[in-house]
């Protein structure tokens, strides 16, 4: 038999099937093969007949790495379509599809030593021990009352001699057993128990399981009940024998809704997500392939969940620019979906109070069919929202980061013995330190960012590449000792709210307080108890939560993301202030919510005040179509990095002339072409550049091959070259 084999090397000049043969193995193996005089992993991808190369000069596959194909057959075929679709190598693709501490064998299952019971009748056993064995009788009363337990677990409890005795008298034996490490073992229960579906929530479950290969976009405003519409679903389909995946699109709203999921499934579920340890994400992934566990949760990457019988993949906040993959490999997370729930005759569920325009669109167009939950559960009323006007209130000498509106609610929900939540989307004390005498701005020596101010452990640092710097006590440029500061963090947050309400208590969830595994759980728990008043937060906090208490969010900055370059800022502005405001009053307590704006007339704030989706929709997509952005057309990026300067520029001038020249070919497909430096002009000790194209969209299945050729006509090996389809980011 002959095997089509990618090796495991990221090269781009290994970018190809090599055949080797063989007999007995199966599609989608791991194998050890000689490549290049080295004995090097690879993966099958195919069987075939007969091979292209002279049969004495086939090679024999060397063995088999695992007992078991670890990439199953339908996942080949998604790697197939994400490399024709992304312009990615085979091997990049095909390491999404297993852990990444697989390779080169740097995890194993774990086994340990349990105890069981020899023999049934406990009556012969306690009856032949010696009345002042105290811990021998006591250790097998606890066996029998709770069966095989793992020795380390009894030598805790009973000491080493107990379990040692029992042994060598033969009325215990000793075995190895594999161990699962599970994730999140302790989580506290879900202060929200099962209830019986709202009439809405009905309604969307039996649209869903009508059609069992469908494609639906559920928008229900927030507490509307999706996560129950996710979870009967879910139960219908594993009750039928199937599997399916849940998606999330941040590890902190993972532990939420795998309590839910452990609590009516138990076992069934495994978790997917780059934040476990290296042995839970191995033995989670295998429970998946062994059929142990049918349902996957996790953050992007559990798309790629292994699961054979595939019955659903269903998508919660759908429209979160997370599930867009801004490293190498790129992909977006949606399309995956999609190709795999047709692939695998699935149906897909796409739900969030605030979808994408993409997906509405797609809905309007009939691609998807909608469904509508346009009411909380109970008719609760959403959130009254109150924008104030932080210009007017400079003006009326109030030069802080909250208004007069602000402190009052604050006020009165502490004094009520309510909770708020404070979202403010930039993390740190403040977000640069500049000289006050020469202007001097202190910036990261490999990236062109400011310095983010961290007072609390007295650093300087870098939030694209993480670099630490010492704090500066003196201008390096000028030697003044005199800083001022940029715009407020979270940190100073926390510091202004101990300031203004002594005693009260506080809890902050960043990217810097949730660095430990469990960080982000133990915070949100704490809240959950009571423990604080106030959770302040960067956009972790702005989806997915539920807290019955917290009567008033204040949206420190309304303003943060809405003016940047970029054709999804109003739409990213408008998402995530209506997610935000949206963990206020959810519960029998009214909600209340303060915006704070210095554009208080911009249009998408004036719909995010009122949650009025429908109206930002309309507008914004009225925009969309004018100036020819996405759905209306597809957006290509090119993006060039290199340590050498002059390299990427000569790289990208001469892919840019070859793309002029097929424009030119083809000049009514093109709708904008041009090349310029990222506005991020230099990150991790590289320069980097783009190409932006914009096709029509009727011209993209044509042209985009084209495209990626050109890419593949790589002159200046120092430099990277990645493509990206419809960016999230263009900095």
């Amino acid at each position: 038999m002959i095997y089509s084999v990618i090796v495991d090397i990221a090269a781009s000049e290994v970018d190809r099937i090599f055949d080797y043969k063989g007999e007995g193995y199966a599609v989608g193996s791991r194998v050890l093969v000689e490549f290049a005089h080295r004995r090097i992993e690879g993966y099958i991808i195919e069987e075939k007949q007969t091979s292209d190369c002279p049969p004495e000069k086939l090679k024999e596959i060397i063995s088999a790495v695992d007992d078991y194909p670890v990439v199953l057959p339908e996942l080949i075929e998604l790697g197939r379509y994400m490399r024709t679709q992304y312009h990615l190598r085979w091997v990049d693709v095909l390491r999404l599809f297993i852990p990444a501490e697989m390779r080169g064998n740097r995890v194993k299952v774990l086994s340990k030593k349990q105890a069981t019971l020899a023999q049934e009748d406990i009556g012969k056993i306690l009856d032949s021990l010696k009345p002042n064995a105290v811990k021998q009788r006591d250790l097998v009363n606890f066996l029998y009352a709770n069966g095989p337990t793992l020795c380390e677990t009894l030598n805790a409890r009973f000491g080493n001699g107990a379990l040692r005795a029992l042994a060598d008298k033969g009325y215990v034996t000793i075995d190895e057993v594999t161990v699962s490490r599970t994730p999140y073992k302790n989580l506290a229960d879900s202060q929200h128990p099962h209830h019986a579906l709202t009439s809405a929530q009905q309604n969307a479950v039996d649209t869903v399981l009508a059609d069992r290969q469908g494609r639906y976009l559920l928008h229900g405003v927030t507490g509307s009940g999706k996560t129950e519409v996710y979870l009967t679903i879910i139960d219908k389909i594993v009750s039928e024998g199937k599997s399916c995946i849940m998606l999330v699109p941040e590890i902190s709203l993972t532990p939420n809704m795998l309590r839910q999921l452990r609590e009516r499934f138990g076992d069934n579920v495994a978790l997917l997500h780059s934040g476990l340890s290296v042995g839970e994400r191995f033995d989670e992934w295998l429970r998946l392939r062994n059929g142990q566990a049918h349902i996957a949760i996790g953050a992007r990457s559990a798309v790629f969940a292994p699961l054979s019988n595939l019955g659903a993949i269903l998508i919660d906040e759908e429209h979160d620019s997370s599930y867009v993959s801004d490293f190498n490999p790129r992909y977006n997370t949606i399309d995956v979906a999609k190709f795999r729930a047709t692939q695998d005759g699935a149906l897909l569920v796409l739900g969030s109070a605030t979808p994408s325009l993409t997906s509405y669109y797609e809905a309007k167009q009939g691609k998807l069919k909608l469904i509508s939950m346009p009411e909380r559960i109970n008719k609760r009323p959403l959130p009254t929202v109150t924008v104030v006007d932080m210009a007017q209130e400079t003006r009326n000498g109030n030069k802080g980061i909250f208004s007069n509106l602000l402190k009052e609610r604050l006020a009165k929900t502490i004094a009520d013995g309510n909770q708020a939540m404070l979202f403010l989307n930039r993390r740190g004390y403040s977000s640069f330190l500049m000289c006050t005498k020469c202007g001097y701005v202190a910036k990261c020596l490999d990236c062109d960012v400011s310095l983010t101010v961290h007072y609390e452990d007295n650093m300087l640092k870098c939030h694209y590449c993480g670099k630490q710097y010492y704090m500066l006590t003196e201008c390096p440029s000028c030697h003044e000792k005199s800083f001022r500061q940029g715009r407020i963090g979270t940190q100073q947050v926390v510091e202004l709210l101990g300031q203004m309400f002594p005693g009260v208590k506080v809890l902050r969830m960043d990217a810097d307080t949730t660095k430990n595994k469990e960080g982000h759980i133990k915070i949100l728990e704490a809240f959950g108890r009571g423990e604080a008043q106030i959770l302040v937060g960067t956009q972790m906090i702005a989806k997915g939560h539920d807290f019955p208490k917290v009567t008033l969010v204040g949206i420190l900055d309304g303003d943060q993301s809405l003016h940047r370059d970029d054709y999804l800022a109003t739409e990213r502005t408008f998402q995530l202030i209506t997610q935000v405001a949206g963990r206020s009053g959810r519960d029998t307590l009214p909600g209340e919510v303060v915006l704070q704006t210095y554009t208080p007339t911009h249009y998408c704030l004036q719909l995010a005040a009122k949650q009025d989706y429908i109206g930002f929709y309309r507008k914004e997509i009225n925009l969309r179509e004018a100036s020819a952005f996405p759905p209306f057309s597809e957006i290509v990026r090119i993006l060039y990095q290199g340590e050498d300067e002059k390299s990427c520029i000569d790289q990208l001038t001469e892919q840019y002339a070859k793309i002029v020249n097929l424009k030119k070919d083809n000049p009514n497909a093109f709708l904008y072409l041009d090349k310029m430096r990222c506005p991020l002009k230099r990150a991790e000790k590289k320069f980097r550049f783009q190409i932006l194209v914009k096709l029509k969209t009727s011209k993209v299945e044509e042209l985009l091959p084209q495209i990626y050729a050109i890419v593949d006509e790589k002159s200046h090996s120092d430099v990277q070259i990645f493509t990206e389809r419809n960016p999230q980011n263009l900095s």
